[in-house]
C-alpha cells in the first residue's frame, strides 16, 4: 500500500555572526540539512523554499546555499524580513513546503543558535 503524502510547510531560523558569504552560506546550507534529517525530507518532496533575511544581511541570497547543496530543482525565493525594532539580528528564517507522511504537529520545525529564542515552545527534538 502506497504512503499518502501530504503538503506541509516546516519553518526554521538560523543567526549568523557576520554579514559574510561565508557565514551567511554555512548556516543556512546547516539549517536546510537539519531540516531534511530532522523530517526525513528528500529533494524530490520539496515544492518551494522561501527565504526571508533581516535588513543587516545581504552578502549573498541564502537560496545559493540551496544550489550548492545540490537542490537544482527545488523553486527558491529570497526576500527581505519586515524591520521591525527590537527583532533579532542578523536572522536568515525559512519556510519549506514539502510533502510530508506525517500529521502537521508531527512535523519538525527547525530553529539554530539564537534563532532557537524565536519558537521557545518548541521543544529539543524540534530543533
Amino acid at each position: 500500500m502506497e504512503e499518502k503524502l501530504w503538503v506541509r510547510g516546516i519553518r526554521g531560523a538560523v543567526t549568523v555572526p557576520e554579514n559574510s558569504p561565508e557565514a551567511i552560506l554555512g548556516a543556512v546550507k546547516e539549517l536546510l540539512e537539519a531540516i531534511a534529517s530532522y523530517n526525513n525530507l528528500q529533494p524530490e518532496n520539496m515544492i518551494s523554499i522561501i527565504f526571508s533575511v533581516t535588513e543587516d544581511l545581504n552578502a549573498v541570497f541564502p537560496a545559493q546555499a540551496a544550489r550548492e547543496l545540490g537542490w537544482l530543482n527545488v523553486p527558491l525565493f529570497c526576500t527581505l524580513e519586515i524591520a521591525v525594532p527590537g527583532s533579532l539580528k542578523r536572522c536568515i528564517r525559512v519556510l519549506m513546503h514539502a510533502y510530508l507522511p506525517c500529521s502537521q504537529n508531527e512535523v519538525k520545525h527547525v530553529y539554530l543558535g539564537d534563532a532557537a529564542q524565536l519558537r521557545p515552545d518548541l521543544d529539543e527534538k524540534n530543533g
